[in-house]
């Protein structure tokens, strides 16, 4: 049978999500709480993978298992917690994949805009200086449609177009949240974005200086990027 679980983690107590052979992450925890339930070797394959200290509200993999466990959701989270909690553990056809199954993700940033603290250290980027979110949203909509995003993405890859459906900000008690729905992002893509954005709100650019990025795809610029700490992975849609 195919297994698919839901679930939410804290990226600042792993060093990715991928499986390392001394590091902690988060698909190795798993698979070591999967394991011993099964009393066997279980492998999981994730719907995409986060880089060290990115968190998760709602992460999807999946597993192939001979055995139905009764109340494997709880099983699982009395090894896993508190660092990641299993939110939903349901039967799936065996045409299900948690990468390649997947229609549309949301990735949200967390801005602290308001006078640094330091238990929001790990959960939120913290500037430190003043941005104008006004001038942020402005840019933000020239990322909204199907484009090349080579300048926005790390590492080569041979095809790096796709589509962003909707980037909207919420601003509330000196927080901002900036939340990307797409069809899929590549490697570092949503941190590059929200670097660009965080420039833009700095005035160190303007908005043409992204559409030469967006538009000029072959011609290679580069803007900082976020930190880890402020990205989250909230959704995953399915077929």
């Amino acid at each position: 049978m195919r297994i698919k679980i839901v679930f939410s983690y804290d990226g600042s107590k792993f060093n990715g999500f991928q499986r390392q052979k001394k590091d902690r992450s988060v698909q190795g925890e798993i698979e070591k709480a999967l394991s011993k339930i099964y009393d066997d070797d279980i492998e999981i394959k994730g719907a995409g993978r986060t880089d060290a200290g990115v968190h998760a509200i709602g992460q999807v993999a999946h597993f192939d298992a001979i055995e139905d466990i009764p109340k494997l959701k709880e099983e699982m989270n009395k090894l896993l917690n508190p660092d990641i909690v299993i939110k939903d553990v349901s039967k799936e056809s065996f045409n299900f994949h948690a990468r390649f199954s997947a229609i549309k993700k949301e990735y949200v940033y967390k801005i602290n805009l308001g006078p640094f603290q330091a238990f929001l250290n790990d959960y939120y980027y913290q500037p430190r200086f003043k941005l104008d979110v006004k001038a942020m949203k402005s840019a933000a909509k020239l990322f909204v449609g199907t484009y090349d995003f080579r300048n926005f993405v790390a590492g080569e890859k041979d095809d790096t177009t796709t589509t962003i459906y909707s980037i909207k900000f919420k601003e509330r008690f000196g927080k901002l949240e900036i939340s990307f729905i797409g069809a899929g992002f590549y490697r570092y893509m949503v941190r590059n974005l929200v670097g660009s954005l965080i420039e833009i709100g700095k005035y160190k650019i303007d908005e043409d200086t992204i559409k030469q990025m967006l538009y000029n795809p072959r011609v290679a610029k580069s803007l900082p990027t976020a930190p880890s700490e402020g990205l989250y992975l909230k959704k995953i849609w399915y077929k």
